[in-house]
């Protein structure tokens, strides 16, 4: 029997990383001979941070049907809990724990989580890794990073740069990249190059009436999909702006925006959110670039400054896991027209669809997007040429069984058992 911990946030959380840690999870319980153990934060981020972090609507239990048992347990604000989850893991007694690292912030829990287990006897640490250099990156960031990952027992990351990034970072340390099952040198710290799993939580339903609900909704012909949350670094302004160019030349195109607005999830009116923000506020100056702060960026505002009220549908909240297929299943095209990219949980929702992306130049995607195959790249932060992408999307359609095969191999069972045959 292999005992396994994935540390990381709980199903109880929103976003792309609590889904892919239970995803992982539930990857690893269906391998036979395998207890698996969720051991989850109760909050993830300084107290002052102004967002709200739980899914709220999602109704569904994903771990139905698995024998995994989720430990809710680590308190970002209070490092007596981070004390407390090192004795529920050494209790617990795996043979492995999967770190989930998906932002800076995180370095100090982390660090002192992973730094008393690494000396558990029988015990392998890895961390997987989201990114290294962080998308929208602070002056400490490199610094939390540097000590997070510090004692790592080996690495697992989804795209060639961050395996780069990471040996920029620790300039003075061996690192070898290798493939699932093959050995690294004596003195080197293993680093894995896989993939970005499919989510297999999320299904295209048969019985989805797509016709009525382009109706419902108020869709055109050929539709535009942004999904996710409203974050500056994936560039939902410089996809509206190449969307408005594209409606100039014709009226048969909708671009559907589904997605929260990443710092609009609290009451403004209530009391505790003003001093959360105020406090973050001035958190913000101290330690980040100014261009961090992007609690004032509104892209949405672009729909009536363009006039394009008539062809852009948005929903702009928390979507249900349940609800996600509707408006994948309506859209033609996926828009990550993004700044900045790392391994997109976005991007592994759409190939589970079929549906062909419509990408930047930037990062991961010049490894995943291919030109004229299973989508179209645009230059970076190029207007023109993002509306050119979307012209050559409905000119000449990409083949959805070019996306199929292009996501072919990237399941989580094969991820999991990867990381497995990693360890030995």
């Amino acid at each position: 029997m292999t005992r396994i911990v994935c540390f990381g946030p709980g199903p109880q959380f929103k976003g792309g990383i609590a889904n892919y840690n239970t995803s992982l999870a539930k990857a690893f319980d269906r391998i036979p001979d395998t207890e698996v153990h969720i051991v989850s934060w109760t909050q993830q981020y300084p107290a002052i941070i102004p967002r709200d972090f739980i899914d709220r609507k999602s109704r569904a239990n994903q771990l139905e049907g698995t024998a995994i048992k989720v430990h809710y347990v680590t308190n970002y604000n209070n490092p007596l809990s981070w004390q407390k989850t090192v004795r529920l893991i050494k209790k617990l007694k795996p043979e492995i724990i999967v770190f989930q690292w998906a932002i800076a912030v995180q370095g100090l829990p982390l660090a002192y989580i992973a730094h008393r287990l690494k000396r558990v006897s029988g015990l392998r640490v890895v961390f997987d890794l989201h990114f290294v250099i962080q998308k929208e990156g602070s002056a400490i960031d490199n610094i939390l990073t540097r000590y997070g990952l510090r004692d790592a027992g080996g690495y697992v990351v989804h795209a060639g740069q961050t395996a780069v990034q990471l040996a920029l970072l620790y300039p003075k340390r061996r690192f070898a990249i290798v493939n699932d099952g093959q050995k690294a040198e004596n003195g080197c710290y293993k680093v894995v190059r896989l993939f970005h799993p499919i989510y297999d939580m999320f299904q295209p339903d048969p019985q989805f009436d797509i016709a009525a609900a382009k109706n419902e909704m108020g869709l055109k012909k050929n539709v535009f999909l942004f999904f996710g949350f409203i974050r500056k670094y994936k560039g939902l302004d410089l996809a509206i702006e190449a969307f408005a160019k594209l409606c100039r030349e014709r009226d048969d195109v909708s671009l559907l925006i589904v997605g929260e607005s990443f710092w609009n999830t609290l009451n403004n009116h209530k009391l505790s959110t003003k001093l959360k923000s105020g406090l973050f506020g001035i958190a913000k100056r101290l330690f980040l670039k100014k261009q961090d702060d992007e609690r004032d960026y509104n892209p949405l505002a672009l729909i009536n400054k363009l006039n394009l009220e008539k062809n852009v549908v948005v929903v702009n909240e928390f979507v249900p896991n349940e609800d996600v297929h509707r408006y994948f299943q309506v859209s033609d095209n996926l828009l990550l027209f993004y700044r900045t990219a790392t391994p997109s949980g976005v991007e592994s929702i759409g190939y589970n669809f079929r549906m062909p992306m419509l990408a930047t130049k930037v990062g991961h995607f010049t490894e995943t997007v291919k030109d004229g195959f299973n989508g179209y790249l645009a230059e970076d932060r190029n207007i023109e040429s993002m509306a050119d992408a979307m012209k050559k999307a409905i000119q000449k359609p990409i083949n959805k069984a070019n996306v199929a095969a292009t996501s072919a191999e990237m399941s989580w069972k094969n991820y999991a058992e990867a990381i497995l045959e990693f360890l030995k």
